[in-house]
């Protein structure tokens, strides 16, 4: 019985997919509301990458607010971990065998993985900066550039176990990035047309490295506060 239910569940769910792939048809032109960010995006903000361009300013409320979240993720991430560990060792105090293994030294890494390390990890962390700052050229942005520069903390530590970051100065780092992302949306409130409109700021040339007005500053300070906060993450797991 329980075969002939999972095989209906399969056809059934195969029929949805079939109707839905054959009834697929690709647009011809683009929408009326996505052909205006399309064609007025870069001319009102003076940045190439358009999709940059929309997550800082047109939708600069729900950026600021998946940042927020993300803060909380890694509060909440740090708070749970933390309690764990201290109540292991809380319960591995008793006995001098506990003791011993609690104070064992991790162990270390590979050969391949030291030496990998060495040689990749200068070039994730420049990539890393690299797509921060060129965030309004071309694909990338601060989230993204955040995530490249975390993997590189990420394959730091996976080559030196007994390492230990500074979280308090990474959580310094990231409400100090927090606090002028905020202070920019408000001079952008009162300069410019709303909250985190860049063209507080000079627009500059079109396509140059230092245009877009306050769109790449944003950027900057978007991946500061990303890489800070999934770095924190990724220390707590190790923990």
């Amino acid at each position: 019985m329980r075969r002939v239910f999972a095989l209906l569940t399969v056809a059934l769910f195969a029929l949805i997919f079939w109707r839905i792939v054959g009834g697929y048809s690709e647009l011809q032109a683009l929408r009326p509301l996505a052909e205006h960010y399309v064609v007025q995006g870069p001319i009102e903000l003076g940045a190439p990458n358009i999709v940059t361009g929309i997550l800082i300013t047109y939708r600069g409320f729900d950026t600021l607010g998946e940042v927020a979240v993300l803060f909380m993720v890694a509060a909440s991430v740090g708070l749970l971990l933390k309690g764990e560990s201290t109540h292991a060792q809380a319960a591995a105090e008793p006995g001098p065998a506990s003791d011993e293994e609690h104070d064992a030294p991790r162990r270390p890494a590979g050969e391949i993985v030291r030496t990998g390390t060495q040689v990749l990890l200068p070039m994730i962390l420049t990539f890393g900066a690299y797509v921060i700052v060129n965030g309004h050229l071309s694909a990338g942005g601060g989230f993204q550039g955040g995530a490249i520069v975390a993997s590189g903390v990420m394959l730091m530590l996976l080559a030196r176990p007994g390492a230990a970051l500074n979280v308090a100065l990474l959580s310094v780092v990231e409400s100090f990035a927090g606090v002028i992302y905020v202070f920019i949306g408000i001079l952008g409130l009162m300069l410019a047309g709303g909250f985190l409109d860049p063209r507080f700021l000079p627009r500059g040339e079109f396509g140059a490295f230092f245009s877009a007005g306050a769109i790449p500053l944003i950027s900057a300070l978007l991946g500061v506060k990303v890489g800070a906060e999934l770095s924190v993450i990724i220390d707590r797991f190790r923990s």
